[in-house]
């Protein structure tokens, strides 16, 4: 099971130089994969949760392939009704090929309604909309000019038809921050779908949060908890299955991102104990 790391490209605390000291770390300490999130217009809803500076993920992806040799990049998640499908393709396959094709597309349909509507995209569209750019981006691959190589694609989401998108059209299904019995819950009912799709189950990719805590918590997220908690937490997920865990360490306080050694210290430990 690959271990990735979602490390903040937003925050007061952010800056090249303090990206380029994440993806060191985080490479360093042996991760596998190094994501990132997506917003494009920092409208007042996006701001509360995300505040600027907020590094566009190709980009910053992009300056981090230049100062990393190993680990995977990635996004947690695109949000796919924002930009064009074509052009989604053509920097997904630039990036794959300028890194060596250490490069994983995840995708979701979005949640802030003030970007939606400062970029122009209708927000009651975006579930379709974001049907239509797998499947463009999946068929503009096909094109050997775009030297896109076997990128894969993860989609997020746990409705019904976030669980239907990620059967017909994902790689892996990329859910975020679930309490452990709803990850059971949505585990059983992508089976479930795909079971009726006569599809195979898409391999689970989950992001949960690291929080580690000093006594143990009872009504918690996965990745909340004790370094036994966690570690646990870990062990389940790959007995169930699951292709990468996304260690997520932004709790919360954008104030955090002017401290990353706490994050940092955080992900060693998990690191030293799971392997």
């Amino acid at each position: 099971m690959l271990i990735g790391v979602n490390v903040p490209n937003f925050g007061p605390g952010t800056s090249p130089g303090v990206l380029r000291d994440w993806a060191r770390t985080v490479e360093g300490l042996g991760f596998d994969m190094l994501l990132m999130s997506d917003h494009v217009v920092v409208t007042p809803d996006v701001a509360q949760q995300y505040p600027a500076p907020f590094y566009e993920p190709f980009t910053a992806l992009s300056w981090l392939a230049g100062v990393t040799e190993r680990i995977t990049l990635g996004t947690t998640v695109l949000i796919a009704p924002y930009r064009h499908p074509l052009l989604v393709a053509r920097m997904a396959a630039n990036l794959a090929d300028l890194s060596g094709g250490r490069f994983v597309l995840g995708v979701g349909i979005g949640w802030a309604r003030e970007e939606f509507a400062a970029l122009g995209v209708p927000f009651e569209r975006r579930g379709k909309l974001t049907d239509e750019l797998i499947t463009t981006v999946r068929e503009a691959w096909q094109d050997e000019g775009y030297r896109a190589g076997d990128i894969p694609i993860w989609v997020g989401g746990h409705s019904d038809g976030a669980l239907r998108r990620v059967v017909r059209l994902a790689d892996a299904w990329h859910p975020l921050r679930q309490t452990p019995a709803g990850w059971r819950e949505a585990l059983a009912r992508l089976e479930v779908l795909a079971a009726a799709e006569n599809r195979p189950r898409p391999l689970p990719a989950p992001r949960v949060m690291l929080r580690l805590t000093a006594e143990p918590l009872e009504n918690r997220r996965l990745g909340e908890g004790t370094l036994d908690q966690v570690v646990a937490d870990l062990e389940g997920l790959r007995a169930d299955g699951a292709h990468a865990v996304v260690l997520d360490p932004f709790v919360g306080d954008p104030e955090e991102t002017r401290h990353p050694e706490v994050a940092w210290h955080a992900l060693a430990a998990v690191r030293k104990d799971f392997r």
